[in-house]
């Protein structure tokens, strides 16, 4: 008998969500957003209702289409002397970064009209019924596992910064660090949010109650946001972007987002190199692989910021130089979900790091994307108003040798190092799900070669003289992305979650 689905995400419980919807009769799309909604509980730093995402969705009957619910600058800006925007460093104990937080890093969220519009469209099962996981975990508590721990550490001058998020956040053993390891982490008040949005729908959050404390929140403390960037937020219908890559066909994040773009052309210079010749971590796969890495990077600063890049003028330029000599030049989680009528979601969340502000009485952490220096190429305070921010997130769907495939990954820019090289290993190295998501991987940016373990040492002495700059990572490490991924062949459903990101698959019998 064929199972029901699949879920592959980045926490136990998210997994179980969705599973539990599935089995209850729901489709892929209710399992996604149960997901959806219990992310929110189980990883608060990697997402938030305060947030936003992207949804690559194919339903049973062919059609496929991307769901654009990701945060939009706002309106008016106010001048730089009334906001509250200052920077943060977060300690990811081999490097230091500095992010900037407070109410003026706030941009419309979108996860709350998103998750309503999906489900009007797609959704197939009662909302209470898409909610009341996520509504029992909050409220009965989610310990916090090794991952999330870490993350917490990572992230802990946000979470410590206002004392609503300290009332949240700060461990009842000790108030000046976070929840650890082991602790349990109750949430009654985000579980009477998801209870009260189930029932009286996304408008609270946009226009009712929720909405006007954004707004005055946002008045009194710093922040840009007016009831007119609430009221007429839209989440955005997308056509995919297509890709045929080998016997292939993918459905990407299109623009304004750059990630599916960014993957597509990097398959597109792939297209005519044999990467299984000589196997899965040959010297002309690796080499291969980090000039294709380089040539897109050289192409996203140096070529046309549309799909002209993806022409075969612009392809045949950045292919040439694969074979010559190598030229010097955010927080996020994943949900990938099938079912057995044929419906596939790969969903793509991401909350910044929060800027540190919960939104009073609701459990709410609000986004810090106006602090995101990936989102701000052209430098803080330079965003044009009113208009939806590009990401680097790119939620995939594929169909290859009669399999559909739903994957996507977090990572801020290695995210789509992380799908490109899940994708090459699937289809040019057939590898399974699990061997393909646990492989080791490279990441190339700035001139500098990150390698993980597991490639043999003549292959990684190849790659280091090539790129000097190099770091050589002594174990799997959440840099490299989370690729989440689930594969169903019309049978049986098989897949991964990304154990780097703490990925869980759950199969529903």
């Amino acid at each position: 008998m064929t199972a029901k689905g699949a879920v592959a995400a980045g926490h136990p419980q998210t997994a179980e969500a969705g599973a539990l919807i599935l089995e209850a009769g729901g489709n892929a799309f209710d399992g996604a957003l149960a997901a959806l909604c219990m992310a929110c509980v189980a990883e608060p730093v990697l997402t938030s209702l305060g947030g936003g995402g992207f949804l690559t969705a194919r339903t049973a009957a062919g059609e496929t289409r991307v769901y654009d619910f990701f945060v939009q600058t706002p309106r008016r800006k106010r001048a730089l002397d009334e906001i509250e925007f200052y920077p943060i460093v977060a300690d990811f104990g081999t490097a230091k970064q500095e992010f900037h937080i407070g109410l003026g890093s706030l941009a419309t969220p979108g996860t709350v009209r998103g998750l309503f519009d999906m489900y009007r469209e797609l959704g197939s099962v009662p909302m209470r019924r898409i909610v009341e996981p996520a509504v029992a975990a909050a409220r009965e508590g989610v310990r916090v596992n090794h991952l999330q721990s870490y993350i917490f550490g990572v992230v802990a001058p946000i979470y410590l910064a206002t004392a609503g998020a300290r009332a949240l956040y700060a461990s009842p053993e000790d108030p000046k660090r976070l929840y650890g390891t082991g602790e349990r982490i109750r949430q009654p008040e985000l579980a009477d949010t998801l209870e009260w949005l189930a029932t009286e729908g996304d408008w609270l959050f946009h226009e009712g109650e929720m909405a006007r404390a954004i707004v005055a929140l946002c008045g009194h403390q710093g922040g840009q946001l007016g009831a007119e960037d609430l009221a007429g937020y839209r989440t955005c219908r997308r056509t995919p972007l297509r890709c045929d890559y080998r016997d292939a066909r993918l459905y990407l994040n299109p623009l304004p987002s750059s990630g599916g773009l960014l993957i597509a052309f990097a398959l597109a210079l792939l297209a005519k190199e044999d990467l299984g010749g000589g196997g899965f971590g040959a010297p002309e796969h690796l080499l291969t692989l980090a000039r294709v890495m380089e040539q897109t990077n050289l192409a996203r600063s140096t070529g046309p910021a549309d799909e002209q890049l993806l022409h075969d003028g612009w392809v045949a330029r950045y292919r040439r130089a694969l074979h010559g000599h190598p030229l010097a030049t955010r927080g996020t989680t994943q949900v990938s979900v099938l079912d057995a009528w044929g419906n596939a979601a790969s969903l793509t969340l991401s909350n910044g790091e929060g800027c540190g502000h919960v939104l009073p009485g609701t459990g709410i952490m609000l986004n810090n994307m106006l602090g995101e220096e990936d989102l701000n190429p052209q430098g803080f305070h330079c965003w044009r108003e009113d208009v939806r921010v590009s990401s680097m997130m790119a939620p995939a769907v594929a169909e290859h040798a009669g399999r559909l495939i739903a994957l996507g990954s977090g990572g801020s820019n290695r995210l789509r190092t992380a799908i490109l090289q899940t994708l090459c290993n699937l289809i040019d190295f057939g590898m399974p799900p699990d061997a393909a998501v646990e492989a080791p991987r490279i990441h190339l940016e700035r001139g500098k070669i990150s390698i993980e373990p597991g490639f043999a040492p003549d292959c990684v002495r190849l790659l280091t003289d090539h790129w000097p700059d190099h770091q050589l990572w002594h174990e799997p490490n959440l840099f490299f992305g989370g690729t989440h991924t689930v594969v169903f062949d019309g049978r049986r459903f098989v897949g991964a979650g990304d154990p780097r990101r703490g990925g869980v698959l759950r199969i529903v019998p």
